[in-house]
């Protein structure tokens, strides 16, 4: 993975020297509540409902074992022994005091990790697959390309006021894993009919308050021109935006306002003023960063190894786990690992000092001491021998990282909402954990099958409801909280948005909901018919009958 140079450690280093005095004249009375909330926000810091929350950025989900030590000694030195993985692939804390913020910031600069743009009305953290470089399906390893974007985009000045903030996909697979159509700008490696490497620009995409999937600004890109034609979308984001009302504020307004043909105008003729400037990318340049990314010292390794089959063939709860919670890999003999933060009664993405320091350890031993984040809020060793799967398994599960649900209905992403987030309007986690407990069987789950359930509190959509087969929204309706339930959802290139089956639902309701929906499926199903199949083939109709039917009885 990447690793600093002396002008990144400078940098990280001389912000957090300045974040120090910044929190030392606001705490003297120097600085007032609005004169520090910009400078705050610069490096990660929200005030929360209960307390300060800070974000800190795992660029493009990629975390080595070092840094997730830290991250363990920080949550239980500094917090309450425990943190959260996001949907953008960071990890937050819930309960740092803000006089401790610039403490924690430089322990984190000691292991090459900070908290810049992770909030405010800039570009964020650049997301990826969490299987890049190991993917079967991969055509580019969109890594390099995605830390010269982080470079490109630290500090650039003139996005560091943006009309909203502003957020990057880029994947290099035949099969998206990084949402690229729900992102501000899109970015999707292929190689074209000369077999040279090309970008498909997909931009206006985003979830929020008015869900949109992104329009293909631009079918072939030549990749050296990534940054500067980036630079022209932002440009005319920058230059047009809506800055007189927040929720009309980001891209995707701007683009379906304008129309993507006018738009597109707008950006190519930006763009040829900075078409082949200085940020065109250099073979040199991408050759610099693909360093830092080198294949890791695989072993030349059969396909196939006995004591793994055998262990499958006599430990059918490991076959179980396996199954789900393994990965093929490029690489005979390899396979990558998802450890699940999703155990039955816990919040969805959180995961304890003591966890963090038991993964770092699988990751030194069994993975090259590496690993990564997923938007679905697991993390995932990526280069295990199929020799060494049992004995993960075993460690995992005595740490509770073994659930084998990854990919099932309790394998759910969930904001932290109002338990934490003075934006939600309603709680998550209460809704996640009911909905675990009402499905706590293993097997009546994989008979269900893939399913991806997807909570937000508020309608930020930090929990990608919109997106999920089944999409669960917290609601304000005269002051109580109540839930909206949207179903046909969809990540993957063939993404879709969630269609609202109706009016929303008591907290109490919603394990029931569920349960109602899957009873439709599991009646209405064809053989190998997922849950999103059956519902985009016979509508919302059958579902929205039968939940509101039950709730008309009652």
């Amino acid at each position: 993975m990447y690793k600093y140079d002396a002008i990144d450690q400078q940098i990280v280093d001389e912000r957090v020297k300045q974040y120090r005095d910044q929190t030392r004249r606001y705490l003297a009375g120097q600085l007032s509540d609005d004169e520090f909330r910009p400078l705050r926000l610069q490096n990660g810091l929200y005030i929360q409902r209960h307390a300060p929350m800070l974000r800190i950025a795992v660029p493009y989900g990629m975390l080595s074992s070092k840094q997730l030590r830290k991250l363990g000694d920080i949550a239980k030195r500094y917090d309450r022994g425990y943190g959260h993985f996001s949907t953008r692939q960071n990890l937050q804390l819930n309960w740092p005091k803000l006089e401790d913020v610039p403490e924690i910031l430089a322990e984190l600069a000691t292991v090459q990790m900070h908290a810049i743009q992770t909030s405010g009305n800039c570009i964020r953290n650049i997301t990826t697959d969490q299987f890049a470089s190991i993917a079967p399906d991969e055509v580019i390893d969109p890594r390099a390309m995605a830390e010269v974007m982080r470079q490109w985009s630290t500090f650039h000045p003139e996005f560091a006021l943006l009309p909203r903030k502003f957020k990057i996909a880029v994947s290099g697979t035949k099969q998206d894993r990084a949402i690229v159509q729900a992102h501000d700008i899109g970015l999707e490696f292929y190689r074209d009919s000369n077999n040279q490497v090309a970008i498909k620009v997909w931009v206006g995409g985003g979830l929020g308050r008015t869900p949109i999937l992104g329009t293909v600004i631009r079918d072939h890109l030549e990749w050296q021109h990534a940054l500067t034609y980036c630079e022209a979308i932002i440009r005319v984001y920058n230059m047009h935006g809506r800055r007189d009302n927040a929720y009309k504020a980001r891209i995707k307004i701007l683009v379906k306002a304008l129309g993507i043909e006018e738009f597109k105008q707008q950006v190519e003729a930006e763009w040829v003023h900075i078409k082949d400037g200085p940020n065109t990318i250099t073979e040199a340049e991408l050759h610099r960063v693909a360093q830092h990314f080198e294949p890791m010292p695989y072993e030349t390794l059969p396909a196939h190894d006995a004591g793994f089959d055998s262990a499958i063939a006599s430990n059918p709860a490991f076959s179980s786990w396996v199954k789900r919670c393994t990965h093929a890999h490029k690489q005979p003999g390899y396979r990558a690992v998802t450890l699940s933060l999703k155990p039955h009664g816990k919040p969805p993405g959180d995961i304890s000092s003591e966890q963090m320091q038991i993964v770092a350890d699988l990751a030194d031993a069994y993975s090259f001491g590496e690993l990564r984040a997923s938007h679905e809020q697991n993390l995932i060793l990526a280069d295990v021998k199929l020799s060494d799967l049992f004995a993960i398994w075993e460690k995992a599960r005595a740490a509770g990282l073994a659930t084998p649900n990854i990919g099932l209905l309790t394998d759910m992403i969930c904001c932290p909402g109002g338990d934490f987030c003075s934006l939600a309007n309603a709680k998550s986690i209460p809704i996640a954990e009911a909905i675990q407990m009402q499905f706590d069987n293993l097997d009546y789950l994989h008979d269900i099958g893939d399913l991806e359930l997807n909570i937000s509190g508020c309608m930020n959509a930090c929990g990608h409801h919109h997106v999920g087969h089944i999409g669960i929204l917290g609601v304000d309706k005269d002051g109580s909280e109540w839930y909206q339930v949207t179903i046909g959802g969809k990540q993957g290139n063939d993404a879709s948005i969630g269609t609202v089956i109706g009016p929303s639902f008591s907290a109490e309701e919603m394990p029931g909901v569920v349960q109602r929906l899957i009873e439709v499926y599991l009646k209405e199903r064809t053989d190998e018919e997922r849950f999103i199949d059956t519902v985009r083939r016979l509508g919302i109709a059958p579902f929205k009958a039968h939940v509101y039917a039950e709730k008309e009885a009652a």
